[in-house]
């Protein structure tokens, strides 16, 4: 039984990389396999580097812990695990040999990272096997996807040693840190010297997320000097970085294509008058390339082999000719990031629906992504993917992962299409809500290797080791979830409401009875010192429209009825997932129990959307009445409403005392625990007295008093 936790007790889990009690007994050794006993031993050479010898200790407590057979790390004769660090083999980082005898394990590599990935191998293939044997025979891995990049799981810029450990035992192979300066991240110092060094010894690479000042046009006279002030001279002090990621809305510039204001976003206004042209960081600007070249060239003078990140994430929504040009015209020495999800067009229940932001709706990529990589290919751009493929997306705010791994295989798969025909190489596994080892990150562990496994076989082992006689019903479970994605809204008003912070998400009464001219929008409760906190809330519920989508009057009874659908599955698939778990063996089943309570959270957040979808339509209907009963009628509709949310609300409040990572994401901190679902009822009950105060309103004759 899960217990109660405190916030922030889920990073007592989160670095966990080796389970207890995973070994069973009643799997007895195959003619073509090898069993590992106590008897034998893990060889490591002496002088070896760090990496290495960890990777012998790493080894030794898997077997301890996870296998309940010690052993240990000796060079002595027998039968032993032998780490064999060779460069001459030439591997590529990351790649090892694999050749299992009945008296020798041997991984070989070119690299320490290809050994600590080796021994990684050896310890997934046992827990999913169930028992500490091996296949008989010789196997070649290499990392189909590199880099794999990630920002941290524990929040953000925060990289505990034992986080790069469970990192890399996840699949990944890159960091991303949010960069301000020298030493200096959005919500503080990190050393990220120490940082890169630390991650070194894990086959971990640093990569800077660059929020530099950049606003200066290249073809200024003091651009080069501008330009080395700020890029060079930073990356003279981090020499280990890897990179440097930039993306339009933080590296804006003063552009001269007429097509754009020039301006930065939030100066783009004349005499307080909006200018309805993008800015420049929203535009593949003529001078983009040139602005490019300049940050490549003051980069290179200080690493002249770090990788270059550009993503237009920020342009997707314009036509193909426009972003055909900027890619023509791109620079040698820039990766191009391509962001898989958004812009996409689902045909949700008869109606056309676009995906907002990132989103697991979209499994298959919209014409942005492909034609974008398509583009790219024809001018041999290296790519990288937006993939949010360490499971996480926009559409639950503060969950540490979508549960529908069905709808995820589908989308490794269609990367995994792109990486052979458009030469895609390298992942964004996640923005800034981070990564959490799940059968997400297991599956593209597994995948995004070669050669390349069964992706449903793979799931199907899956299965089987967490929940034993109940693995088809887990899979059931999972698929239904998988299919309920169909019916979510990856709006703006949903991603940034309700879907953003769950059952906390309030509701605003929106006719303004006041005496001061107050707005309506209310500030979202988080910890000042986040790194973005409520900023990315909106409180009051609202349609934002946009020019590729239909309005809300036309999308909300559709998008309702979806939502509706959803439940129904999402309500069959947790009937099935308690069977599961009733089936499952003792050591998945607190797994079991956190995904399945994850499960209900969400059923909660996806009520929540719906309530206030509902809410916004019966406030609009108000604002139109003819007669005061008809707003009478209204007003016992939203009363209603109210209610049914707050009891929805006190309902998560049981799901979010035994998991402290629900209700939390990186850059908001908490917004959907139990202070902010109380928080949330006390809202709700002082919009429940503005309502009766409108009913006396309604209730004026409209003579003189």
């Amino acid at each position: 039984m899960l217990q109660k936790e405190c916030n922030y007790d889920f990073r007592n889990r989160i670095d966990i990389v080796h389970l207890a009690g995973l070994a069973d007994s009643a799997t007895p050794c195959q003619a073509d396999e090898v069993a590992v006993t106590s008897e034998w031993r893990i060889a490591v050479p002496s002088g070896a580097p760090a990496a290495v010898v960890e990777t012998g200790k790493d080894l030794a407590d898997f077997f301890a812990v996870s296998m309940g057979t010690p052993v240990h790390v000796e060079n002595t004769t027998g039968k032993k695990i032998v780490i064999d660090l060779n460069k001459d083999l030439n591997l590529p980082k990351g790649a090892f040999y694999l050749d299992v005898t009945e008296e020798c394990i041997t991984i070989s590599a070119s690299s320490c990272g290809g050994i600590r990935r080796g021994g990684v191998y050896i310890e997934d293939q046992m827990a999913l096997r169930g028992a500490p044997i091996l296949k008989a025979g010789k196997i070649r891995r290499e990392k189909l996807i590199t880099p794999r990049i990630v920002h941290s799981g524990w929040g953000i810029e925060l990289f505990p040693d034992s986080h790069l450990n469970a990192m890399m035992h996840a699949g990944f192979d890159a960091i991303a840190v949010f960069c301000t300066g020298h030493n200096r991240t959005n919500i503080g110092t990190l050393d990220f010297n120490d940082l890169v060094n630390r991650a070194a010894k894990y086959d971990v690479e640093v990569y800077l997320y660059a929020y530099l000042p950049s606003f200066k046009h290249p073809d200024d006279e003091d651009a080069v000097e501008f330009f080395e002030s700020v890029y060079t001279r930073l990356l003279e002090k981090h020499p280990g970085v890897a990179g440097v990621m930039l993306v339009g809305e933080s590296a804006e510039f003063p552009s001269k294509d007429p097509a754009t204001t020039g301006k930065r976003n939030r100066e783009s206004v004349v005499d307080g008058i909006p200018d309805t042209r993008p800015a420049p960081g929203w535009w593949p600007c003529t001078d983009y390339p040139a602005f490019l070249t300049r940050v490549r060239d003051a980069v290179r003078k200080a690493i002249p082999d770090a990788r270059i990140i550009f993503n237009t994430y920020n342009w997707g929504w314009t036509e193909l000719e426009v972003r055909e040009r900027f890619l023509k015209n791109l620079p040698e020495g820039i990766t191009v990031q391509v962001t898989y999800d958004i812009f996409s067009k689902l045909n949700v229940m008869g109606q056309m629906r676009r995906v907002m932001d990132y989103s697991i709706t979209a499994a298959k990529p919209g014409y942005y992504f492909s034609s974008e990589c398509q583009a790219a290919a024809k001018y041999k751009i290296p790519l990288l993917s937006t993939a949010n493929t360490a499971g996480a997306t926009w559409d639950i705010g503060v969950i540490p992962y979508v549960p529908v791994p069905q709808r995820w295989i589908i989308r490794f798969k269609e990367l995994d299409r792109f990486r052979r025909e458009c030469n895609l190489s390298a992942f964004y596994d996640c923005h800034h809500y981070g990564w959490y080892p799940s059968v997400i990150t297991e599956l593209g562990k597994a995948y995004f290797n070669s050669p390349q496994c069964d992706l449903d076989a793979e799931l199907a082992k899956i299965a089987r080791r967490r929940a034993g006689n109940g693995a088809e019903d887990l899979l059931k479970a999972w698929q239904n979830w998988s299919d309920a994605f169909d019916y979510l809204p990856a709006t703006n008003e949903d991603q940034y409401g309700p879907l953003r912070v769950g059952a906390a998400y309030p509701l605003i009464f929106q006719p303004n009875i006041t005496r001061t001219m107050a707005r309506k929008e209310i500030a979202f409760p988080a910890d000042p010192n986040a790194h973005f906190g409520g900023c990315i809330i909106k409180t009051l519920y609202q349609p934002y429209e946009n020019i590729n989508q239909l309005p809300a009057a036309l999308r909300y009874p559709n998008e309702l009825k979806g939502i509706i659908e959803f439940l129904r599955l999402w309500d069959e698939g947790i009937c099935l997932y308690e069977k599961a778990l009733a089936a499952a063996p003792e050591a998945y089943k607190e797994i079991l129990e956190r995904e399945l309570n994850m499960g209900r959270f969400i059923r909660c957040s996806l009520q929540s959307c719906f309530n206030t979808k509902t809410w916004y339509c019966l406030n609009r209907d108000l604002q139109n009445i003819t007669t005061a009963e008809q707003g009478l009628a209204i007003l016992d509709k939203i009363v209603d409403l109210a209610n049914a949310e707050i009891e929805n609300a006190k309902e998560a409040m049981n799901y979010v005392e035994l998991d402290s990572r629900l209700g939390w994401e990186p850059s908001m901190e908490y917004v959907g625990d139990v202070w902010h679902l109380d928080w949330k009822i006390r809202q709700v009950n002082s919009a429940l007295r503005e309502i009766a105060d409108y009913r006396k309103i309604l209730s004026l004759t409209g003579e003189e008093n």
